[in-house]
């Protein structure tokens, strides 16, 4: 029995497509001072406390309550809404061109990111090839976030994919399993060239 080349690509973003990261922005902020930044980010503007934003939750809203909870680093805690911009430090170029030769080729692109509401428009401002999605399903406009399969089965019912047709891109392997475990072949990303090697041995792309 043999099993059939996908057909659909679904690409997350940050971290595939866009070069997003805090450390961009707070490595400024710190002045350089790398292990002030890394105790900064493990201990108030944490990556679960963002997974909140990534659900819905408003950047004000979560400015307040750390706040509250840090008043002598509000400055750097306002900082992360303000300027989220300076975290997106630029395109993955490989992956863009990878993303291009798709498009080209005529496969039908999704996109699915954890990414709050109120900042995924810096990045459709900032990034022409967002307009080359035929959907893109943004988590902070759901209420729900990767790895909750809610997402992904809101993904292939709203945009009418079958799973066994897509092939899945994250560099997250919490939400690759996921993916997978909805029956799309899903690949974790590392960088480029791997992805383009995996995309050629599922046969969605030319070596």
């Amino acid at each position: 029995m043999t099993t059939r080349s996908p057909s659909v690509a679904v690409f997350d973003l940050g971290g595939v497509l866009i070069d997003w990261n805090p450390r961009h922005l707070y490595r400024k902020l710190f002045g350089g001072d790398d292990a002030a930044m890394e105790r900064f980010l493990a201990t108030v503007c944490t990556q679960t406390w963002n997974e909140h934003q990534d659900a819905g939750r408003s950047f004000a809203a979560a400015a307040a309550l750390l706040r509250a909870a840090h008043p002598d680093q509000a400055d750097l805690i306002d900082a992360y809404g303000a300027r989220f911009d300076e975290m997106m430090a630029g395109a993955i170029h490989g992956t863009v061109e990878i993303l291009a030769e798709l498009r080209a080729d005529g496969v039908p692109l999704y996109a699915l990111s954890n990414w709050s509401a109120e900042t995924y428009p810096l990045a459709q401002r900032r990034f022409d090839f967002l307009q080359w999605f035929s959907g893109v399903l943004i988590s902070g406009q759901e209420g729900v976030i990767k790895p909750s399969p809610r997402i992904y089965r809101l993904l292939l019912e709203r945009f009418g994919i079958a799973a066994s047709d897509a092939v899945y891109v994250d560099d997250n392997p919490r939400n690759v399993a996921a993916g997978a475990a909805f029956g799309m072949r899903s690949l974790h990303f590392t960088d480029p060239a791997a992805l383009r090697r995996d995309l050629a041995g599922l046969g969605l792309l030319g070596t």
